[in-house]
């Protein structure tokens, strides 16, 4: 996983986990410039409230029949 890809999966569910948070914390003296602004652009996500700290469910896999 790197930041770009928790980035663009937390902005398109709304949610960011726990232990993909921890992972950010982690790794983030290994970041680049580039990753360092995308975690912070995260973090003000966040803040504002558009991506909410949680646990994200798996898609399922529902058919829907019309009768």
């Amino acid at each position: 996983m790197t930041v770009g890809e928790l980035f663009l999966e937390s902005l398109s569910s709304g949610v960011i986990t726990p232990g993909e948070l921890n992972w950010i914390t982690a790794q983030q003296p290994r970041f680049s410039r580039v990753e360092e602004a995308t975690a912070l652009r995260l973090g003000r996500l966040l803040d504002q409230g558009a991506i909410q700290l949680g646990c994200r469910l798996p898609a399922a896999n529902t058919r829907f029949t019309i009768a």
